[in-house]
């Protein structure tokens, strides 16, 4: 790495994350960490980090609170770290802007592998401008940003990577399945509402218009329909 990407881990136990501290820092990455989440969103300002691992059971604030303040300022990618597995935890994580999930016990290399791979896709590679222009919209994925209607919209970069896969793809039908292989890139430890999760989000901040839309391809998948 010419410099050094930025990792802030939010988590209450300390050999955790001193455990996670020792395998990035051997990748070359900067790490920096946080045993509470009341303090969490003044050093995410002051570290300006590429990427938040974040526990859900937190002192203080809790991981969905801290997550909800970094959305608020930021589309860094956050890869939630926790001891809960419900599929109501997973959901309601990913709906407040969470880009990954992992829970405990976890294995530091495959850990380690997803901040590479969320890393590898938020930062932009070469100077070729990978763009989509639609009517009223627009979606570059080398500076990750979306305009919608001449307004600059959030997304945190799954919802963007999704929108632009399926914008790159007009009027063809993918499964959450292959949806999951082709953002994701690993194999997913969740299921394929996570797809749903992540398109339901995009919908709330883009509306279809009469020349494209994101449509639901019943019992199968979604597809980026262009008129």
């Amino acid at each position: 790495m010419e410099a050094k990407s930025k990792i802030l881990i939010v988590d209450d136990d300390e050999n955790i994350t001193e455990l996670i501290a020792l395998y990035l820092e051997k990748e070359g990455y900067s790490t920096k960490s946080v045993h509470n989440g009341n303090d969490a969103i003044h050093v995410f300002k002051a570290f300006a980090p590429n990427l938040v691992i974040l526990d859900l059971m937190l002192p203080g604030k809790d991981g969905f609170d801290v997550c909800k303040d970094i959305r608020q300022v930021s589309n860094t990618p956050i890869i939630m770290l926790t001891a809960k597995g419900e599929t109501f935890d997973k959901i309601l994580g990913l709906e407040l802007g969470a880009d990954d999930y992992m829970i405990k016990p976890f294995d530091t290399k495959e850990l380690t592998a997803r901040v590479k791979a969320v890393l590898r896709r938020f930062t932009p590679k070469g100077n070729a401008t990978k763009q989509i222009a639609m009517p009223n919209l627009t979606i570059n994925l080398s500076n990750y940003t979306v305009v919608y209607n001449d307004t600059k919209i959030e997304m945190p970069p799954k919802e963007l990577e999704l929108i632009y896969f399926l914008a790159s793809n007009p009027n063809q039908v993918f499964t959450r399945e292959q949806l999951l292989d082709r953002i994701w890139g690993y194999e997913y430890i969740g299921d394929t509402r996570t797809v749903d999760v992540h398109i339901k989000r995009i919908r709330e901040k883009i509306n279809e218009s009469d020349a494209w839309g994101i449509k639901t391809v019943w019992g199968i998948g979604y597809k980026f329909e262009v008129n």
